[in-house]
């Protein structure tokens, strides 16, 4: 039988999520749920009905998974413990702070219903968390460091838009050359914020706004772009969207740690990460986590759970036996 998952909101996130579930043979997408008035709504799978968000917990006995692709900031907060009363659930939460409050809200309200909620689920937070506990854990004796892009980070390009005289705009983060060369060397430098990553701005100026002022405004932004070397680009709009419609991202985990009864021995762990598009590889990871869910409910669990608390072998469609004689 096929795990039957649902879709709840239906934006990049959403619509990436439709494209993974199509390569999971082992999955089906059951309903797509929405906001907006459904009717406007057109999704990719032939014969599937979208629903208003307000429907979906009459639909509790039709969905074995429901995959929430809200925002952080507003959405996922109210929405997981609402939906995740009814359905088991994965999202993408990644405001890293206030993971340890929504983890509780998260785990009253799945306990209460019975169901399991993974939460954090994506690259970074997800396969990024991992790569540093297994790091950690192999190498205690060592410093671990997370470098973020070459990409283009959705938060500080709204940020951008945000500014005075801007009509539109892109920001890159990127990981500085010379700081990624000095982690891997194994002598675990001290990296300051504004040694570690470069911030790259393209920015679509409103007709006769102060390119000056604009400029000033962003690099002296606080808790986005004060702390970073930060360059600011202006250009048109048929540039920008030439040249950048696309969302990539993508990273490194390094960790440089030592052995030997006298630390005599360097190792250097290291993950990367180069995506095409943000949105439909978090997509691509949250549907195999859907799949643990559906799987620890099964079993009885119940409550919140992040990827540390899942087993490999739940993420993937292939049988144990499978899993020894191909992967191991």
């Amino acid at each position: 039988m096929s795990i039957r998952v649902g879709i709840y909101g239906y934006g990049n996130l959403g619509r990436g999520v439709e494209c993974a579930l199509k390569q999971n043979p082992d999955m089906e997408l059951a309903a797509v749920f929405t906001r907006r008035n459904p009717a406007t709504v057109t999704v990719l799978t032939e014969g599937v009905k979208v629903y208003h968000t307000d429907e979906a917990k009459n639909m509790a006995d039709e969905i074995d998974v429901m995959i929430l692709c809200g925002g952080s900031a507003t959405d996922l907060p109210v929405q997981t413990p609402e939906v995740g009363k009814y359905f088991n659930t994965v999202n993408s939460f990644d405001t890293h702070a206030k993971i340890p409050e929504h983890f509780q809200a998260v785990d009253a309200a799945a306990k209460e219903g019975g169901k399991v909620s993974l939460i954090s689920v994506g690259w970074d937070p997800g396969m990024f968390s991992l790569n540093r506990l297994y790091a950690e854990a192999i190498l205690p004796e060592g410093e671990a460091y997370t470098f973020w892009g070459k990409g283009v980070s959705q938060g500080h390009s709204d940020a951008i838009r945000r500014v005075e005289g801007v009509k539109d705009g892109k920001q890159y983060t990127i990981p500085k050359e010379e700081a990624l060369e000095a982690v891997r060397s194994g002598n675990n430098p001290a990296l300051t914020t504004r040694e570690k990553h470069l911030r790259e701005c393209f920015v679509v100026p409103e007709e006769g706004a102060d390119l000056q002022k604009i400029e000033e405004t962003i690099k002296t932004m606080p808790n986005y772009f004060a702390d970073y070397d930060t360059i600011v680009h202006f250009i048109s709009e048929e540039e920008l969207k030439r040249d950048h419609s696309e969302i990539p991202h993508g990273g490194f985990v390094i960790r440089s740690g030592k052995s030997g009864w006298e630390k005599e021995h360097t190792h250097i762990i290291e993950y990367s990460l180069k995506l095409d598009s943000n949105p439909e590889f978090t997509s691509a990871v949250l549907v195999a986590y859907a799949r643990a869910a559906y799987r620890m409910n099964q079993e009885g669990q119940s409550g919140c759970r992040t990827v540390f608390d899942v087993a490999p072998s739940y993420l993937s469609a292939k049988s144990a036996e499978e899993l020894r004689s191909h992967l191991l």
